[in-house]
């Protein structure tokens, strides 16, 4: 496994299982919580966020597939259902109150950690705190840097070829100012004051579809002595 490992809570009220499966797991590379019952895992949960949750149906007080209906309500987190009744009513029980998968008792500990890999792998990868966004928001303005659409109100708003080069130049250099200098480069034009000119003009019609006012621009703005820069909500 890459990255930080994976942390599971076990939900069991059997001891000796609970302490089973947390060494077997952590020797496999995760870390492991244990909760003796339900009531002992909504506190838990309550401190806590994990990766997955490996929980028991019968426990006293309240049971497995009443918890997980509860956590569904709240929670994403993945369950994986243990349970020594295997009947097919118990196990689509079990998966129509919100559990990933059901797994009944006695079992071989590698196929629990099958299942639990098997789980983990279809979860989606989190997306990185500083990831880049899709969709940048001016006011009541939404540019959609993949379609590379803008739109006013949910009305498109027909953007030139040349603005649809700035404004993905601006997407990669959000909150930073750009030179007129680059922008002309990555325009691919010729160097000259001539092409600044054409960008600064190129500018001004760009702001006409992004602001609410062009004259006193909120969105697109011109950093003095370095050039322009987009800075959305």
């Amino acid at each position: 496994m890459t990255g930080p490992a994976p942390h599971l809570l076990i939900v069991d009220d059997d001891e000796r299982i609970r302490g089973l499966l947390r060494k077997f797991l952590m020797r496999h590379g995760f870390l492991v919580s244990v909760a003796r019952d339900a009531a002992h895992a909504r506190r838990v949960l309550a401190g806590l966020d994990f990766d997955l949750i490996v929980m028991d149906v019968m426990m006293p007080g309240e049971s497995g597939i009443n918890l997980t209906r509860a956590l569904r309500e709240t929670h994403t987190t993945p369950i994986l259902l243990l349970t020594a009744r295997g009947e097919t009513p118990d196990r689509i029980e079990g998966l129509e109150a919100g559990a990933d998968d059901y797994l009944s008792k006695p079992f071989e500990p590698k196929e629990l950690l099958l299942r639990i890999n098997a789980i983990l792998r279809r979860m989606p990868e989190p997306e990185p705190e500083n990831a880049a966004p899709k969709v940048l928001t001016m006011g009541p303005v939404r540019y959609d840097i993949e379609r590379a659409e803008l739109t006013r109100g949910g009305l498109p708003i027909r953007l030139t070829a040349t603005e649809v080069q700035l404004m993905r130049i601006f997407a990669e250099n959000l909150r930073q100012p750009v030179t007129r200098t680059k922008l002309v480069e990555d325009l691919g034009r010729d160097g000259g004051q001539a092409q600044e000119r054409a960008v600064d003009v190129q500018i001004t019609r760009l702001r006409r579809k992004i602001e609410t006012d062009p004259k006193q621009p909120r969105y697109l703005q011109t950093v003095r002595g370095e050039g322009y820069m987009l800075a959305p909500d």
